[in-house]
């Protein structure tokens, strides 16, 4: 028995390892492609050429030379404007996601360890936010800033901040009950060097699970606002964007929907399967 534990823990742990590999390449791509954007797309994502509408991928008969992935309804590359899409898609991750972990990990830092009239306010708040479903209150926000990348990542942000504190209180409620915190204490540190020098580092594993899975998330939110036109502006390239017009000519050109849907599905998933990766090799009981 003890020898098959060792074999399943070990199962576990190739497969951890196989996750962290397989997603972290995929996004490391995708986010290489974001920043060359501007130079290794075959064609400017905004040019416009009705001649050639809804050209077909270069495998099917009729294709035009060049346009790897076929154009859409208005003759424009579809892979050049995934390839720019990705630029909207990673910078909402990268910049929503980590301001939102600051925010939300410090509040339930403060929250977890300080306890008292500081958790009180922290948790009635979280309760509060909690309350609004997020993707009305994430279109009422958009409606009330306007349109464009910095009001999508300030939605995020404002939406998302709780899905951080509540986890990380509940953490750093745990390991303030730990020996080693103790310790700290009657060694004559005191609480805020306590909770940032002993604690903060404890919880560092649980943030980066949750900031990976929070920048998939970001992912998803902007391409719905991007479906329904509440993103950047309707002529810049997104995948939601994209996704809303292929839908409307999936009969006539089904490669204008399904490349950037394919695109966004693979996004999200590498990062939830990278904190599933993360959250496995984390564990102190496979460790």
């Amino acid at each position: 028995m003890a020898v098959e534990g060792i074999d399943g823990r070990g199962r576990v742990r190739r497969r951890a390892g196989m996750r962290l590999w397989l997603s972290g390449l995929w996004l490391a791509l995708v986010a290489l492609v974001a920043l060359l954007a501007p130079w290794i797309a075959p064609k400017d994502p905004l040019m416009q050429d009705l001649f050639l509408g809804r050209m077909p991928p270069f495998w099917t008969p009729g294709a035009e030379p060049g346009f790897w992935l076929g154009t859409d309804s208005l003759g424009r590359d579809v892979l050049s404007r995934i390839i720019h899409g990705a630029r909207v898609a990673m910078t909402v991750a990268l910049v929503a996601g980590t301001i939102t972990a600051l925010i939300g990990a410090t509040l339930g830092l403060m929250a977890g360890f300080l306890r008292g009239w500081v958790d009180l306010v922290i948790s009635r708040m979280i309760d509060i936010w909690m309350a609004f479903p997020p993707v009305l209150f994430s279109i009422l926000l958009i409606a009330v800033l306007g349109p464009g990348l910095t009001s999508i990542i300030i939605a995020i942000v404002v939406i998302d901040w709780t899905r951080f504190a509540r986890v990380v209180r509940a953490e750093a409620m745990a390991q303030g009950a730990m020996d080693y915190v103790a310790s700290a204490r009657v060694a004559g540190r005191g609480r805020i060097g306590t909770m940032l020098v002993e604690i903060g580092p404890n919880v560092l594993p649980t943030i980066a699970v949750l900031l990976t899975l929070e920048m998939g998330i970001a992912v998803i939110v902007e391409a719905i606002l991007s479906f329904v036109n509440l993103s950047i502006s309707t002529d810049d390239p997104t995948w939601g964007g994209m996704i809303a017009e292929g839908r409307a000519s999936v009969h006539q050109a089904w490669w204008v929907l399904v490349f950037p849907l394919v695109t966004l599905f693979l996004t999200v998933l590498a990062f939830s399967q990278l904190g599933e990766g993360l959250k496995d090799r984390f564990d102190p009981v496979l460790r």
